[in-house]
């Protein structure tokens, strides 16, 4: 097994672990291989709910005073008190919290200092000076004792770990999801075949094919593994492959791939690909690939880190060094309080707090408007979006065949056509006779009785309503019954068939009745979608399966900037990775199966809520109306929560570019006054108070 960092892939080892640039808990390559993800979840959830219990009592003993109403100190004595917090935060700190300053040291040894650094220096520096100051209070001097008692800053201790603990558990969940995308891909694939041998029939495992069995496939059955159809012919749902709703006719010589559906007819195929071979495996490993590579919203307080620990280490030393020779007596406590001070004050609660609750409030937001936000990462991407990649098929449209056009001839009502068509469609099999059937029952139209029905393969179908002769089809098969159609009628089909519709002519007792467009629908707030996003400075590209004349009509109509019709998955990958290596920022927005590798190699994935489950899971982003208003929505959350984490961050370092100079000493040679470690735990406080109030206007933002 190889485990990688997902930020740094560089790194691989053949053990787990924390990435030694960045401290993030390295992943398996493997596809499958979830437990050791597990693992990490389930030790992640004990240590922060172990450290939260113990986190609130440290928080009503050191707080408690503040609390109206809540004497703390009558009922447990401040002496007593004191050994309580050290008794509860030693476990929080050196047990739930110990692997960041296992971290924070490999930082240190590996020269490449992080979160982590920074988090084991600020919690380190409040927790041991809290430490020191109830087992030996005799160092510290009186000047910064308060009723006789030197401060504690256990709680600070305790919070912080606590709260870190929490961000690493959501990114560990984030991280184990990762895995849903491909377990629901593999679970399309069919579990058994029938397999043909001496001209008897045997159910086995699909793992148990080899290339070159004949196999049975069935009506209803999932097609068990890439082939050829050696005898018969069918019907087979390709939608999770092609993204097209109409299902395709295939015959003798045509090939079949794993886990389509057959819907109509039985049929014999031969096995060409198996195990990784196969389309689904090489979708399962796309999306694997793609979203192991994506790098998490970490990198920027990494960034930042960077600079800031060993400026703040620096000035401590510093500060201990300077007052240790020329501060008063006792000048080593002097100087031991001042250098705490400084890293008090720089403890990273706010920095903490900055990202975790603007996205936690953010994403609250964003789930009131039916926007479902799966990752930080989506958050940080999706506001620089450039170019909007976009599937037609149950995105742009309904995803489903329906009847948009009903044209009768003079003598023919709409819903004397539709009753009519329906009624000998019902004995028919075909993907098109459900849709004019469903019609029906929509509009509540009531089916008449059909006899002598009869179906000619690629031509359409026949039969008596009563007592009537009707004819239902192609153009060809009804002018090969002698039956003529009015020149205005035959004007109205060709333009339906510009418009990308496929008709379906009817005939009664010889006479052409009329014809009915059938299409996927554009869903309703597509267009306006569409002009939003254009005005949002975004370049929509359509990739869809579909043909491309019905392609060209949908963008044509809907002001799409290019297409790309007849495209497979693995040729959507490659037009997002295209595009990404220009320099374009891209959101994929899809609901197939066929989608889920260029949802997850996109630098953001939307999903539709109405697609199917691997789509969802390889998407950063689900709209759970599967509506395209949604992106606008997306987008606009994105940008307010971002400006609201930037302005997080300047509250989170401006007390400490403020207080760290103070907490070091600058002012006492003019002023005489010193930054007390009670001072800067204030200061700290007031930073992480700033950060929750800005974080909560997320909360009234307007979408």
């Amino acid at each position: 097994m190889i485990y990688t960092c997902p930020m740094h892939p560089e790194i691989e080892q053949d053990h787990p672990g924390a990435c030694p640039k960045c401290g993030m808990t390295l992943e398996p390559k493997a596809i499958g291989a979830e437990e050791h993800e597990h693992g990490e979840t389930q030790s992640l959830s004990r240590k922060f709910w172990i450290a939260l219990v113990l986190t609130i009592p440290v928080l009503l003993l050191a707080m408690g005073h503040v609390i109206p109403g809540l004497e703390i100190d009558s009922i447990v004595r401040k002496q007593i008190g004191k050994w309580i917090e050290l008794c509860l935060t030693t476990p929080v700190v050196l047990w739930a919290g110990g692997f960041f300053f296992a971290r924070a040291w490999q930082s240190l040894v590996n020269r490449s200092l992080n979160m982590f650094t920074l988090i084991a220096v600020g919690v380190g520096a409040a927790y041991f000076y809290s430490a020191v100051a109830v087992i030996a209070p005799g160092i510290f001097p009186t000047s910064f004792r308060r009723h006789g008692e030197v401060d504690l800053y256990f709680e600070a201790a305790a919070a912080i770990t606590t709260l870190i603990l929490l961000g690493q558990l959501i990114e560990a969940k984030a991280r184990s999801r990762t895995g849903h995308a491909m377990k629901a891909l593999l679970s399309l694939a069919a579990k058994t075949a029938h397999r043909v041998r001496g001209g008897q029939e045997q159910e086995i495992a699909v793992d148990k094919i080899q290339k070159d069995d004949v196999l049975r496939v069935r009506p209803g059955e999932k097609v068990p593994i890439d082939g050829v159809i050696i005898d018969g012919q069918s019907n087979i749902d390709e939608s999770m492959i092609t993204g097209e709703p109409m299902p395709v006719s295939k015959r003798a010589g045509e090939k079949v791939i794993g886990a389509t559906v057959n819907q109509t007819r039985s049929f014999l195929m031969r096995a060409e690909r198996i195990g990784s071979e196969t389309v689904l495996a090489q979708i399962v490993q796309m999306v694997a690939d793609a979203q192991r590579s994506r790098a998490p919203i970490q990198k920027l307080a990494d960034t930042v880190a960077g600079y800031f620990v060993p400026a703040v280490i620096g000035v401590a030393i510093i500060t201990f060094i300077v007052w240790s020779i020329v501060g008063p007596a006792p000048s080593m406590a002097y100087a031991l309080v001042n250098a705490v001070s400084v890293l008090i004050i720089a403890c990273p609660c706010a920095l903490g707090l900055a990202t975790p609750m603007s996205i936690m409030v953010g994403v609250g937001r964003a789930a009131q408007a039916g926007i479902l936000i799966k990752n930080a990462q989506a958050i940080e991407v999706t506001e620089k979006v450039t170019h909007l990649v976009t599937d037609k098929t149950g995105t742009l449209t309904a995803g489903k065949p329906e009847i948009v056009t009903q044209i009768g001839t003079n003598n023919v009502s709409e819903c004397d056509l539709l009753r009519i068509a329906a009624s000998v469609e019902s004995q028919s099999e075909h993907p098109l006779a459900r849709a004019i059937v469903e019609s029906a029952k929509q509009e509540k139209i009531e089916l008449r009785d059909v006899t002598d029905f009869q179906s000619i393969t690629g031509g359409g179908v026949s039969g008596k309503v009563e007592g009537k002769a009707v004819l239902a089809g192609k153009e060809k098969f009804l002018a090969d019954s002698n039956v003529r159609f009015p020149e205005e009628l035959m004007k109205e089909a060709r333009r339906l068939q510009e418009k990308a519709e496929t008709t379906v002519w009817l005939a009664v007792n010889g006479n052409a009745a009329g014809v009915l467009g059938i299409a996927d629908p554009i869903k309703p707030t597509t267009k306006g979608a569409v002009r939003q996003l254009h005005a949002m400075d975004l370049k929509i590209i359509m990739c869809t399966g579909d043909n491309l004349r019905t392609a060209e009509s949908v963008a044509r109509e809907l002001g799409i900037d290019e297409f790309r019709a007849e495209v497979m998955p693995d040729e959507k990958i490659e037009i997002v990775k295209d595009l990404k290596s220009k320099g374009a920022i891209v959101a994929m927005a899809g609901d197939g199966i066929n989608d889920a590798p260029a949802l997850a190699a996109a630098d953001v994935g939307i999903a539709m809520g109405t697609g199917t489950d691997v789509a969802i899971e390889s998407a950063g982003i689900t709209l759970v109306k599967g509506d395209l208003m949604g992106i606008v929505k997306a987008i606009n959350v994105s940008r307010a929560v971002m400006r609201n984490i930037r302005q997080n961050l300047f509250f989170a370092f401006i007390y400490n570019a403020l207080g760290v100079p103070i907490a070091a000493g600058v002012l006492y040679p003019f002023f005489g006054l010193l930054l007390s470690p009670m001072i800067a735990g204030a200061a700290m406080s007031f930073s992480s108070v700033s950060v929750i109030v800005n974080a909560l206007h997320l909360r009234s933002i307007k979408l």
